[in-house]
């Protein structure tokens, strides 16, 4: 596969793909882990507090969409700048954009603490019974705690995002290493309370969570602190480097599209959360650790497309468009080989990862039928990331909105409530329209990728 692959190529392109990866997709792991680790810890105050996790998963995605848009338009054009060698355009770009930033998260963030309670209510959550109350509460102070902490995470998100376009992962990766390793051990010493620390339950968890961005925001900026990075605080200073007008408009040349298609998704995730909140709050849990566990397959897909946008990027900005597709068929060799271990794992090892959630059997078995679609779900979610990821880095991102529109926004919900209602199939059903998103956007990014005219766009 590898010799296919790299026919043509020097051993050190292939070589300078690997290295790119594979931090990337160490950090994007971690990332996942600890969220599977945040559930599993949770777990263990009953099944109300994981569907409480649940509620607040879409809502606080849908509130980040922007600063996801902004991230990618970041990377995209300082791996341009980077192959184009204009670091002083490059350090423009990410002025404007930590500007941006900045000023949008302190806004959003308080907007969504003032809104919490009817923002969770409209999510699904229902005050039916003491269960179905605790769980609202819980997910409030929850929601309240983790956007009232969020322009941490924007800002070392825009940060590490300037860092992966001139290619330094391995900073990023140390920064959400580290971060997510915080918020573990002080998830063990806050929600059950442990060495003379408070017993926070719930509001334990999103305390920890915070706690973990404010770590890694502050090693982001530290990473920026050198004057021979490529990205670089002392240099934007010694140049007097500020915001422009013109940097702006082409992040929103990039971005807008993401924008539109991050909203729009999460309008169609937010469908399906709220169809398996309507399950009822057990099958809700076993959702919510569902998902947790695809986030886990995401994450290799999300760090080897973070390695194709700033690769890509690059490659065509030093006038070299079969190298980039050189490293796109590289990245989706990567992805193939981590897919198959993964379907392995989850096909013997279902009954297992649920029973470490939950003691309830019954919760177990809606959760190892989950498991059995993830399985599928994995064969497509993997290639479709990383194709996805290559549009992006070269700047198609409309098209990519248009893919992840029609395939989250309209088959998934759709799908979802045919499975789900009109056949009756409860939450396997509503998985089905999982399934469909998945297999729909690969169809979309194969055919566009294979077209090969995002080669030849201009940013």
């Amino acid at each position: 596969m590898f010799k296919n692959l790299t026919r043509g190529y020097s051993k050190e392109n292939f070589k300078t793909a690997i290295n790119m990866a594979w931090p990337a997709v160490v950090e994007s792991f971690f990332v996942a882990f600890a969220g599977l680790v945040d559930s599993l810890m949770v777990s263990r105050l009953g099944s109300y507090a994981v569907a409480a996790v649940g509620l607040t998963t879409q809502p606080k995605f849908i509130g980040l969409a922007m600063f996801f848009a902004v991230n990618v338009s970041i990377s995209a054009l300082v791996a341009r700048r980077y192959g184009e060698k204009q670091r002083k355009d490059a350090n423009s770009i990410f002025m404007t954009a930590i500007t941006f930033v900045i000023i949008a998260a302190i806004v959003l963030s308080l907007l969504f603490v003032l809104l919490a309670d009817p923002i969770i209510w409209l999510c699904g959550s229902g005050e039916n019974d003491a269960k179905e109350l605790a769980t609202h509460d819980a997910a409030v102070i929850y929601f309240r705690i983790i956007m009232g902490g969020m322009i941490f995470n924007c800002i070392q998100m825009a940060v590490n995002s300037a860092q992966r376009g001139a290619g330094n992962t391995k900073i990023t990766m140390r920064t959400n290493v580290t971060s997510n390793a915080v918020n573990v051990v002080l998830n063990y010493l806050l929600i059950e309370g442990h060495f003379g620390f408070p017993a926070l339950g719930i509001h334990g968890a999103a305390i920890a969570t915070v706690l973990g961005t404010v770590v890694s925001s502050i090693m982001s900026i530290i990473s920026i602190m050198k004057q021979d990075t490529f990205i670089s605080i002392p240099y934007i200073l010694k140049e007097k480097i500020k915001a422009s007008w013109a940097a702006f408009k082409s992040m929103v040349r990039i971005g807008y599209g993401i924008f539109f298609e991050q909203i729009l998704m999460r309008i169609g995730f937010m469908a399906t959360a709220l169809m398996a909140a309507k399950q009822g709050m057990d099958a809700m849990a076993a959702h919510q650790v569902g998902m947790n566990l695809m986030g886990l397959t995401f994450s290799f897909g999300d760090g080897l497309q973070a390695a194709a946008v700033a690769l890509i990027g690059r490659s065509l900005g030093e006038g070299k468009p079969d190298l980039a597709k050189a490293y796109g068929k590289t990245c989706k060799a990567l992805g193939m080989m981590i897919a198959s271990v993964l379907i392995l794992m989850y096909f013997f090892g279902a009954h297992w990862l649920m029973s470490m959630f939950f003691e309830e059997e019954h919760i177990i078995d809606i959760g190892v039928s989950i498991m059995r679609v993830i399985i599928f779900v994995v064969l497509f979610q993997i290639i479709q990331v990383i194709y996805m990821g290559c549009l992006r880095g070269a700047g198609d991102t409309l098209y990519t909105a248009f893919a992840a529109t029609m395939s989250v926004t309209v088959i998934r919900t759709l799908v979802s409530w045919l499975g789900g209602y009109v056949f009756g199939l409860g939450i396997v059903g509503i998985w089905l329209g999982v399934l469909a998103d998945q297999v729909s956007r690969f169809c979309f990014a194969s055919i566009r990728y294979k077209m090969g005219k995002w080669v030849k766009i201009k940013i």
